[in-house]
């Protein structure tokens, strides 16, 4: 998924055609829930934000918290509150375990039917039952182009039988999701995919009440879902989301009353309200992780908050990167591209601005998913002299003054705390001879820029939705994904990334995508900055708190002190 935050999901994002800041706007009746004034100031003006079994947590606005287009980090966060799915995955055991299935699902032979099986007696927060035609309501509606902003994130069900009809406006179901019974939701998958279980833990495979389809707007604003918390009021833009415990919930009913997202426009500023105790879980400035680290106590494991041991500093399976527009005439140059990569400092930005809390990314794919020297891009490697030969040989060499007459804009979202990062790599670019500019936006608006082609050289997060190589190569790189902003189209790439999804053995999968991963690299397509870890505290108020290497905050087990 796409990740907002310079820390921080992949949270993405996953992101097409529709604006979401207009969509939502036209579906809610106005936009800001009706506070078009608000500074994003996240100031509490309800009841359940002030209880004392109720967790305060930094959010940034997002963009969608309706979990068909739950694609960045933000907004899934409050989908992960109030929603659950078929599986998710075990950090413990490292692989998917069943939720409101009984079961990991049966697999025919021939690897293309999955068959999921109910849990009794799970409802949704309004009552209705959840059963196996909630769970084909909630998927279709990735692939339904009828809604007034479609989702971007229905690739993922693109091994699906019937999905590509769908959503291309050819048929009104996907004919691979079928309901033998109440309690039996099965899937039928065009070719074997060996990842295929994997894909369902993602936050947007859920189900959902016929109320999404009966009243999408206020589902937009208010999603009605089958988890751990419910929402009981509508989501308040640029202010607050809260939700609370829902009593009915299937599983172990969670510790918290209630968690109340507080929305902040700044996280320097959401870090100065955890230090006045107003908010419970924020992100460390730049700068400033060992200072904290010294005052708050570094986490025994890097991803869990316990009173004395309050910072997390744990490796995140995310990576920082900037994507760059292929329809641009200077930036199509693969030699500019390389160019521009080799000219950057990553482990300066690494040294100065994160204190050496994070790693230096030598490839799009994180360490923490494959760490195989084959999936090293040679352009990542910091060296301005050959930066500068990569740049002569595109047809840019340097005047006399040392400007090379390539000129580059940086966009970036202004509400994640990204300017020292690219102001860092402003200076180097223009060490070689590059005229930098930076353009700044919110989060939501980035996002459909981003979709549309406004853009020059932005920079981008992803957060693995689930932790395979697929993850990172597949949405960013098949040639019609939605992820894919540049766009990058390879043929071949396409070819090899549809071949390895259908190979069953784990270590032969793993070597087909280094081999693709390999391949990526020497288009350079997108340019990797660095590889994320948490840089986030909490406050003494939580006795425990998980905060995942996916970016999931999981309150179904928080507890406060």
């Amino acid at each position: 998924m796409a990740e907002i935050f310079n820390k921080p999901m992949g949270r993405r994002a996953f992101v097409g055609s529709a604006l979401a800041t207009s969509a939502l706007a036209a579906l809610a009746g106005c936009s800001n829930g009706g506070n078009t004034a608000s500074s994003g100031s996240g100031t509490a003006t309800d009841s359940s934000a002030s209880g004392d079994n109720v967790m305060s947590f930094y959010l940034s606005e997002p963009a969608y918290i309706d979990p068909y287009n739950a694609q960045e980090n933000q907004g899934t966060a409050v989908v992960r509150a109030v929603f659950d799915g078929l599986v998710t995955w075990d950090w413990d055991t490292n692989e998917p375990k069943a939720m409101c299935a009984t079961d990991l699902p049966e697999v025919s032979e021939d690897g293309l039917t999955y068959t999921f099986h109910l849990r009794e007696g799970m409802t949704f927060h309004n009552g209705d039952p959840v059963d196996a035609a909630s769970f084909k309501r909630g998927w279709e509606r990735l692939a339904d182009g009828t809604m007034s902003a479609p989702s971007e994130i229905g690739y993922h069900l693109a091994p699906v039988a019937g999905y590509a009809e769908m959503a291309a406006g050819e048929a009104t179901e996907i004919t691979g999701l079928t309901c033998p019974d109440e309690l039996t939701f099965q899937v039928q998958l065009t070719d074997p995919m060996g990842d295929f279980v994997a894909v369902c833990c993602h936050p947007g495979l859920v189900p959902v009440p016929q109320a999404a389809l009966d009243d999408p707007a206020s589902f937009l604003e208010q999603p009605i879902g089958n988890g751990p918390f419910k929402m009981d009021e509508a989501w308040q833009h640029n202010q607050y989301i809260s939700v609370s415990r829902f009593d009915d919930y299937y599983g172990e009913a969670p510790k918290l009353d209630g968690v109340y997202f507080s929305i902040q426009a700044d996280p320097d500023v959401a870090f100065r309200e955890l230090q006045s105790g107003s908010i419970d879980f924020a992100m460390i400035p730049t700068g400033q992780i060992q200072d904290t680290i010294d005052q708050y106590g570094l986490s025994d494991d890097g991803f869990t908050v316990t009173p004395g041991k309050q910072c997390l500093t744990g490796t995140e399976l995310s990576t920082y990167y900037l994507v760059v527009n292929f329809n641009d005439p200077v930036l199509s140059n693969a030699g500019v591209r390389r160019g521009i990569s080799y000219a950057i400092n990553r482990q300066n930005i690494v040294d100065t601005l994160y204190e050496g809390y994070r790693e230096a990314a030598n490839s799009i794919m994180p360490l923490s998913i494959d760490d195989n020297e084959q999936n090293v891009w040679a352009a990542c490697a910091y060296d301005p002299e050959k930066a500068a030969e990569e740049l002569d040989a595109a047809g840019y060499p340097a005047g006399e003054d040392g400007s090379r007459g390539i000129n580059v804009t940086l966009d970036y979202n202004g509400d994640g705390g990204h300017e020292d990062i690219m102001s860092s790599i402003q200076a180097d670019l223009e060490a070689v001879g590059i005229t930098v500019t930076q353009n700044t936006t919110e989060w939501a608006t980035y996002l459909n820029n981003l979709s549309s082609g406004q853009f020059q050289l932005a920079r981008l997060g992803w957060t693995a939705d689930y932790p395979t190589m697929d993850n990172f190569l597949y949405p960013n790189f098949f040639s019609t994904a939605d992820n894919n902003y540049g766009p990058y189209n390879n043929p071949d790439v396409d070819a090899a990334l549809l071949a390895a999804r259908q190979i069953n053995d784990e270590e032969e999968r793993k070597a087909a995508y280094r081999e693709i991963c390999a391949t990526i690299g020497n288009d350079m397509p997108v340019i990797p900055i660095m590889f994320y870890a948490h840089n986030y505290v909490g406050t003494d108020r939580l006795a425990s708190f998980n905060y995942d290497a996916q970016t999931i905050p999981h309150f179904e087990t928080a507890e406060l002190a």
